[in-house]
């Protein structure tokens, strides 16, 4: 699944192809996604881009009528396309720009989504319970540490949770926990405050590398631009079970936590 720095890849490779320009049509080949798409969409067509806006893994196109919400799902991307290039199998919608370019959904799996957003209207339902984003401001140690209190959880599925931060996904809840010297499989609720602190600016570190790398390869993952991301080659644990640590060379174990394969080293993490 796209993680958060893939979607803020995909933001920032479309981003100056959609603002201050005009969405002159919306062509829905497949509306049966993971939820259908409304024909409110169609309220972009006329409107000029104000901003392209990501919220944990959503991405938001700002007009002044509202906002179009996407998500990638499983194995969606957006590609920005020649109108005369032909439509592959799984390309359900097409977004034509006034600069002549097509934004191109694609989604083998069906599970992303295009919802509509009036500006009138409260914060859509999908993000108005989401946690702080993991590189703002309001992430912070104590919030974290508040978070954990009482809580039997393991500390990685603690992590994955969106309504305590957005978009810290299995792959990187993995290396994170790593780079913070800290058991995946640990009760949340024994987090120390001094390792909420570390475990904070391990979190922020791999996300801004991985985004600056241009997000991790993934099988059914590509950029705006039709490239792969890069980050897969510098991962420390994710996806090296019986590998040897790159620190301390022990065989890196794997086991399953809240139903998703998880990495860890029993010598650098405890």
């Amino acid at each position: 699944m796209p993680e958060l720095p893939e979607v803020e890849t995909t933001r920032r490779g479309i981003e100056p192809h959609l603002v201050n320009h005009v969405i002159e049509r919306v062509t829905v080949h497949q509306g049966s996604l993971r939820w259908p798409v409304p024909d409110t969409v169609q309220q972009l067509v006329g409107a000029r881009v104000v901003r392209v806006r990501r919220r944990a893994k959503y991405l938001l196109i700002d007009v002044p009528a509202g906002s179009a919400i996407v998500h990638l799902g499983m194995s969606g991307s957006l590609r920005l396309v020649h109108p005369d290039e032909p439509r592959r199998t799984h390309d359900h919608i097409d977004i034509a720009i006034d600069h002549g370019g097509v934004l191109r959904y694609h989604d083998p799996r069906r599970f992303g989504c295009l919802l509509w957003q009036p500006r009138s209207d409260p914060e859509h339902r999908l993000l108005a319970s989401l946690g702080p984003e993991p590189l703002g401001e309001s992430f912070t140690a104590e919030h974290l540490f508040a978070s954990t209190r009482g809580k039997r959880v393991a500390l990685k599925v603690h992590l994955m949770n969106a309504k305590v931060v957005v978009g810290v996904g299995n792959i990187y809840a993995s290396e994170a926990l790593f780079m913070a010297g800290i058991r995946p499989g640990k009760a949340a609720g024994r987090l120390s405050r001094k390792e909420a602190s570390v475990l904070v600016e391990a979190v922020r570190e791999v996300l801004a590398r991985s985004i600056a790398q241009g997000g991790t390869t993934l099988r059914d993952f590509v950029g705006s631009d039709g490239t792969p991301g890069y980050f897969a080659q510098q991962l420390l644990v994710y996806g090296r079970a019986d590998e040897p640590c790159r620190r301390c060379a022990t065989p890196i174990r794997n086991t399953v936590l809240g139903q998703r394969s998880t990495f860890w080293c029993p010598v650098c993490q405890s």
